[in-house]
């Protein structure tokens, strides 16, 4: 069951059962937004796990006193990270991804099968808009290497088309993409890391599992949504699609990682930021980025627009 609310301000240090408050910007930047990671307060009893996975810093907290059976989860939880990262990276050319992308066709393991499942039935579910084939628009559009080294070069823009919608086919264990179509799962994947670690977490009590701004909760957590309310979370996930984070500039044009499949160019909206509440964190990465392209979603959600206005909605 997910069990969400709005709260006070103090409650991101003291709500909760007094557990941390994490943030909700997807992909935040921890140095430059604070309130969009789970922070550490001296007054709390917290065991806390941190390290480097999917481009983003990942942050685990269990509300449970120190014991092996924890630092067994905290190991357990960052050994999934690095092994969805491992499968499904597309900057890495021997990824399982990759070799897929390169091939058409292909058997592929278990875990990348269920994530390119997931992917297509959330295609499905948003009428396209979270599309899994979108990985030659957003190469085109220039981010086709790990995003430090986006920013760090000076990049160019292909301005052929990429049209996006392609066709995948899943048979058993082979993956088979129609010529031309090559996959990008990053957003999913993350997603699907994290429900994976909360998971194992959750077996050793109250947990929270923050990567980027993803973030699912078992418990009861405040959890600070930038630009937005505090709202506290109960068994429950949130992420943001936003384009105010990945960002870089190609022939004198500012661009962004969110392709828009109708256009196969990154979205040209007034919203800067899309956050969504669902049981998931897989289901919450498919919501935002629909709710962040225009779309009416059937779940709380919280939208900070370029000129500063929030829109809440879904029962906030």
């Amino acid at each position: 069951m997910v069990g969400i609310s709005q709260c006070s301000d103090a409650a991101t240090t003291a709500g909760g059962g007094g557990r941390d408050g994490g943030g909700s910007g997807a992909h935040a930047d921890r140095q430059d937004r604070a309130a969009s990671r789970a922070r550490n307060h001296a007054d709390l009893v917290m065991l806390r796990h941190e390290f480097h996975a999917m481009g983003t810093e990942v942050t685990l907290l269990l509300d449970v006193p120190e014991s092996s059976s924890a630092r067994d989860a905290f190991a357990d939880a960052e050994a999934t990270f690095s092994e969805v990262e491992q499968v499904c990276t597309r900057f890495s050319p021997s990824s399982e991804l990759s070799l897929l992308n390169a091939e058409g066709s292909r058997a592929v393991p278990r875990l990348l099968r269920e994530i390119v499942e997931e992917a297509l039935a959330g295609r499905e579910r948003t009428a396209g808009l979270f599309d899994p084939t979108v990985h030659d628009a957003v190469v085109a559009a220039g981010y086709d290497r790990s995003f430090p080294e986006v920013v760090a070069r000076q990049t160019t823009r292909d301005l052929a088309s990429h049209p996006c919608g392609g066709g995948v086919t899943v048979t058993d264990d082979v993956v088979e993409l129609d010529p031309g179509v090559r996959l990008d799962l990053g957003g999913i994947a993350k997603g699907v890391a994290v429900d994976r670690a909360h998971a194992r977490l959750a077996e050793v009590g109250s947990c929270l599992v923050d990567a980027g701004g993803d973030i699912r909760v078992s418990g009861t957590w405040p959890v600070a949504v930038d630009g937005g309310p505090t709202l506290e979370l109960s068994d429950a996930a949130i992420a943001t699609s936003g384009r105010d984070r990945r960002q870089w500039r190609a022939g004198g044009t500012e661009l962004h990682h969110l392709i828009d499949p109708t256009t196969s160019r990154p979205a040209v909206t007034p919203t800067l930021r899309a956050t969504v509440v669902a049981a998931t964190a897989k289901d919450a990465e498919i919501l935002a980025k629909a709710a962040f392209l225009g779309v009416a979603v059937d779940a709380p959600h919280v939208i900070v627009y370029e000129d500063g206005s929030v829109q809440l909605g879904g029962g906030l």
